[in-house]
C-alpha cells in the first residue's frame, strides 16, 4: 500500500473512532441526567428500581402532611388510584402545596419511602402537568376497564 494512502486511511480511522467515542460519551451523559416520572403504583410495581433519581407524581393524601417542629422536615403521602408512597422532604415547600393537590417530587427511593430533593406543586385548580396526567391515565386505564366491566355485569 502506498504510504500516502496508508496515512489517509489511518487518519480516517482515527477521526471515525473519535466521533464514535464522543457520541458514546454524549449518550451516556444524557442518560445519567434524565429524570423519569412515575406514579406511586408504578414505583410499587418495581418500574423505578433501575433509576437512581426520578420524579414521583400524584396527589397529596388528605391528612398525611406532618411537619417537624424543630426543622424544615416534612413527610406526606403521594397517592394515585392504585398505590401510595410516603415522601420525606427537608426544605421550604411551595406556597401552593396542600392536601388533595397534585405534586411532583424529584428524588430517590430509600427503602420503602421516597426522599425528595425538590417538590413542585400545581399552580391552579385545573392545571395538571401533561406528564403526570398521562402517567396517571395510564395507571388508571386498567382500573376503568375493570369498573366498566363490573357495571355492565351489574346491569345484566
Amino acid at each position: 500500500m502506498n504510504p500516502t494512502r496508508q496515512r489517509r486511511l489511518t487518519l480516517v480511522i482515527a477521526i471515525l473512532a473519535a466521533v464514535i467515542v464522543a457520541a458514546a460519551l454524549i449518550v451516556y451523559a444524557l442518560q445519567q441526567n434524565m429524570n423519569y416520572l412515575f406514579t406511586p403504583s408504578q414505583v410499587q410495581a418495581g418500574d423505578a428500581t433501575h433509576y437512581k433519581t426520578f420524579r414521583l407524581g400524584g396527589m397529596v393524601k388528605q391528612g398525611s402532611i406532618q411537619r417537624s417542629s424543630d426543622s424544615l422536615k416534612v413527610t406526606f403521602t403521594v397517592v394515585d388510584a392504585g398505590g401510595a408512597m410516603p415522601v420525606e422532604y427537608t426544605g421550604i415547600l411551595p406556597d401552593l402545596f396542600r392536601e388533595n393537590q397534585s405534586v411532583i417530587a424529584t428524588g430517590h427511593l430509600d427503602g420503602a419511602r421516597f426522599v425528595a430533593t425538590e417538590v413542585l406543586a400545581k399552580h391552579d385548580e385545573t392545571y395538571m402537568p401533561k406528564e403526570l396526567k398521562d402517567a396517571m391515565a395510564k395507571a388508571h386505564a386498567g382500573k376503568h376497564i375493570d369498573e366498566s366491566v363490573n357495571q355492565d355485569k351489574q346491569q345484566l
